[in-house]
């Protein structure tokens, strides 16, 4: 019996060894956090945003690794986030774009909410009302981090060999300009009707919705009067010569590769472009200047501005730890002097506060003046309406730049997904 009872003492104790070696190990475990990023490769913010990671990595050594995963396809992520998502599958860290698609994303219970978080203090780091715009039902499932605006981006020296002596503020204007710079040998407009998003296009559109409906115009039922004369400027775009051949199924390379190449004279898109267009073509770096689109309508001065990508987060309720550790790697990147690292790098704006002082970046400043000097302020479509009806944008332009729709028809077939 004494025997029995000295067995079983022993295979206790070695049990309770062992359960205590392995809380241990456990306890020690580093915590690794998979970020699929997109902000890697070409993209402008790549060496900033790595250096970051490589630091915070190096700080909480042992104890957390975060690692990215290359996504250099922004249509692709997008659209890969989205399956996961519906797949019950969360990344530990992603971001996305807040739009009435993703907005879907805040019912699962799989995403982080910070709003306790931010609650704690952490919100007063935000500029105002940027946290309001990403709060949905009282819950704040993505954090606001980049913000933009995208004027016409032109190109005086082009406009200048054209005989053009300033940029165009009325569409009458521009359509002279459009006629000399043509008779120059240059490209008007960057147009392209493929990717997701049809992203150059869809910018021009959102400029003169804004032009024809002022800033209350997505207030309006959609597919009124001014959906229909945005759709006529945009076609007159497609028209004549206004842009290059290739623009109908043209991607993003396509859009910003003529401007790049110093072949179109006018082209959008938002700061995060800035450090590309800078280091791959420094002459058009320096010709270029950023305003409003050319006044269509009766309202002047509009521009186009959003949060461009949000944080967001696996809720990881089973697992506290890493969803602290996912916590503490996003308050690294949202700290105001990363930031400030970042933006000067790469051109790109924040809903953080930070130093901008030491961004001496000349097109920078002149993005910052273009938002100062806006009239008002509008999404852009893509911002208001399902990632449906963007998808069915760029089609429904490609056939009205083909001649196979007219801008009545163009906005019928987006309404009537928008209706679905």
């Amino acid at each position: 019996m004494r025997k029995i009872t000295f067995l079983v003492l022993s295979l206790t104790l070695l049990a309770a060894g062992t359960l205590f070696a392995n809380g241990q190990q456990d306890k020690e475990k580093e915590i690794v956090l998979k970020w699929p990023s997109i902000w890697v490769g070409e993209d402008s913010k790549a060496g900033a945003v790595a250096e970051l990671v490589d630091q915070f990595n190096a700080d909480n050594a042992g104890k957390i690794r975060v690692e990215v995963e290359a996504q250099p396809d922004y249509d692709g992520y997008e659209q890969k986030i989205r399956t996961s998502i519906a797949a019950g599958i969360v990344p530990d860290i992603f971001t996305m774009k807040l739009n009435p698609t993703t907005k879907a994303y805040y019912e699962s219970p799989l995403l982080m909410d910070f709003s306790k978080e931010l609650n704690g203090g952490w919100g007063k780091d935000f500029n105002a009302g940027t946290v309001a715009q990403a709060t949905v039902d009282g819950m704040v499932k993505s954090l606001p981090y980049e913000v933009a605006i995208t004027p016409v981006w032109y190109n005086m020296d082009l406009f200048k060999k054209a005989g053009v002596s300033k940029y165009p503020q009325t569409y009458a204007e521009f359509l002279d300009a459009a006629a000399k710079l043509k008779a120059a040998g240059f490209i008007p407009t960057s147009q392209m009707t493929g990717g997701s998003n049809a992203w150059t296009s869809m910018l021009w559109y959102s400029h003169f919705l804004a032009s024809f409906g002022g800033p209350d115009v997505y207030a309006n039922p959609f597919g009124t009067d001014a959906y229909v004369k945005a759709a006529e400027v945009l076609l007159a775009m497609y028209s004549d010569g206004n842009t290059s051949i290739d623009a109908i199924g043209g991607d993003a390379g396509v859009s910003g590769g003529h401007y790049l190449a110093g072949e179109s004279a006018m082209f959008i898109n938002g700061p995060w472009y800035i450090g590309r267009v800078k280091s791959e073509a420094p002459a058009v770096y320096s010709a270029t200047e950023v305003g409003p689109a050319p006044a269509a309508g009766n309202n002047k001065g509009a521009m186009v501005g959003f949060l461009q990508t949000n944080f967001a987060a696996a809720a990881n309720a089973d697992d506290p730890e890493k969803a602290a550790a996912a916590v503490k790697f996003i308050k690294w990147m949202t700290k105001s002097e990363n930031v400030a690292k970042i933006s000067a790098a790469s051109g790109a704006m924040f809903a953080v506060k930070y130093d901008s002082s030491s961004i001496t970046d000349e097109l920078m400043g002149k993005f910052i003046n273009a938002s100062n000097d806006a009239s008002f302020t509008i999404p852009h479509l893509e911002g208001v309406v399902t990632s449906d009806v963007i998808t069915e944008f760029g089609q429904a332009l490609g056939k009205m730049a083909l001649g196979e729709a007219t801008p009545e028809e163009f906005v019928e077939m987006l309404k009537k997904v928008q209706d679905q």
